[in-house]
């Protein structure tokens, strides 16, 4: 179906839909006593992670392992990387060792990009996060948990159309962001991005969201189904983007009294880690209106699906 997964936006609405579904029949798997299936049987998938990660790296190796797969987990730290050996010897010691999917996070953006077109290895190649630019997996999961949070076990075959999400927070420095919003726009929903000036990109007029300033003003306007809140990343942040902690808290954070203004119906998202009492806090997170753990371990039902498109020739009626 596909052959690399380097951009939500790569994705057409019907191999979305479909790589959807596919985590639907995942999803029914890892309820099982046994939750394996044989499908990846003698492919090797390589975790090759030149940033911390804990549950992107764990979701990638779990889902994997339960397609059985051989799996080889690479950090940067404590390898060849950190004596200096380049990307491209890095590709290459892995394509001698006969490495089927390649699933790569990096700091630099378009690294996913650069491994996918180059002659250095000829298996699959998955972004799991490069630099400020995309998070393709990460957005699948968000779209797989809305589509469940809305249409339960009809979900099958559905996209998103008309659903309003407000994306909220750090929208410049988030890769999460930005493949919501190519994927949302995919699958016809309408994206809102909340943040201050400053937390913007410098042309947010060539994306396809309305822009907002005051998340009080949006919670009480736009009424939206979904709030996505974005962790700070003061890693990325070589200024300040705003006054102190207190003052992005008290203004842009979820708290318990801007969660009694959501409808019943909506519900409130955050891709994790979270920062709590910055971005949003602990009544707003362990609400029963909180789907975090529920993207968590959709994570791994989901990743199962692109690995198992990625590497298996199967379509998704042949998982039962």
């Amino acid at each position: 179906m596909i052959k690399y997964l380097l951009s939500a936006g790569d994705l057409t609405r019907d191999q979305t839909i479909e790589i959807l579904d596919i985590a639907e029949g995942m999803a029914d798997v890892n309820e099982r006593e046994i939750k394996k299936l044989p499908t990846l049987r003698g492919k090797t998938v390589v975790n090759l992670f030149f940033e911390d990660s804990t549950r992107t790296r764990i979701s990638f190796e779990l889902a994997a392992k339960r397609l059985s797969a051989d799996v080889i987990n690479f950090s940067a730290k404590g390898s060849s990387v950190s004596k200096g050996e380049s990307l491209k010897d890095t590709a290459q010691t892995l394509e001698a060792m006969g490495a089927d999917a390649v699933v790569i996070r990096h700091p630099a953006s378009g690294t996913a990009n650069v491994l996918a077109h180059s002659n250095w290895i000829n298996g699959a190649i998955v972004n799991a996060g490069d630099g400020t630019h995309e998070h393709p997996t990460q957005a699948l999961l968000d779209a797989f948990t809305m589509r469940k949070r809305i249409h339960g076990s009809n979900s099958k075959g559905k996209a998103l159309d008309g659903l309003k999400v407000a994306i909220v927070g750090d929208v410049l420095h988030s890769r999460v962001a930005r493949s919501n919003l190519l994927l949302l726009n995919t699958l016809g929903a309408e994206v809102h991005f909340v943040a201050p000036p400053t937390l913007l990109p410098a042309n947010p007029s060539n994306w396809k969201a309305t822009l907002h300033f005051s998340l009080d003003e949006t919670l009480q306007v736009e009424k939206p189904d979904v709030v996505m809140m974005l962790r700070v990343q003061a890693e990325r942040m070589n200024a300040s983007f705003f006054p102190s902690e207190r003052e992005y808290a008290r203004i842009w954070g979820f708290n318990a009294d801007r969660l009694k203004t959501l409808k019943p119906s909506a519900f409130l998202m955050h891709p994790g880690p979270m920062n709590r009492g910055l971005e949003i806090d602990a009544i707003s997170a362990d609400s029963p209106q909180s789907t975090v753990l529920e993207q968590v371990a959709n994570g791994v039902s989901v990743r199962m699906a692109v690995l198992y498109s990625l590497l298996s020739g199967e379509r998704a009626a042949d998982v039962k």
